[in-house]
């Protein structure tokens, strides 16, 4: 069977538009897929600033400590006495207990927080921010 090659044949006028619109629409989504979530708490508190930082895990637990003395324990106040029992009853399977405090905050709620965590047999990481990176 020979091919027509022959300019009696109309040249296509129209361009569809939905090849396009699906290379668009999977470019967005890979944009959004590998663009970096950083998850901002609502905690405010001024983390320190290192050279270095390590990424978080997300089987963690976070516990922010500002610099007015107060325990918030994945975004909930919670009084001292109670952050063992807290921590105890939000824990699944998670390992790891994410401690956001201020630069200003005591060394008293640092001691607090790692017994609460040693009680429970978790690791303790300091969320910290590198340096001139501040918000």
């Amino acid at each position: 069977m020979p091919l027509d090659f022959s300019p009696s044949r109309e040249p296509m006028t129209t361009f569809s538009l939905a090849g396009m619109t699906d290379v668009v629409l999977l470019l967005l989504i890979f944009f959004l897929l590998t663009s970096s979530f950083i998850p901002q708490m609502g905690i405010q508190v001024n983390l320190p600033q290192v050279d270095s930082a390590s990424p978080v895990s997300e089987q963690s637990i976070t516990v922010s400590l500002t610099k007015d003395g107060n325990y918030y324990v994945a975004g909930s106040p919670v009084p001292q006495a109670r952050l063992v029992s807290e921590l105890r009853a939000r824990r699944t399977d998670q390992q790891f207990l994410i401690m956001r405090a201020d630069q200003e905050a005591r060394i008293g709620q640092f001691a607090t927080v790692a017994s609460a965590a040693q009680a429970l047999n978790m690791r303790v990481l300091v969320a910290t921010e590198r340096a001139g990176q501040s918000r």
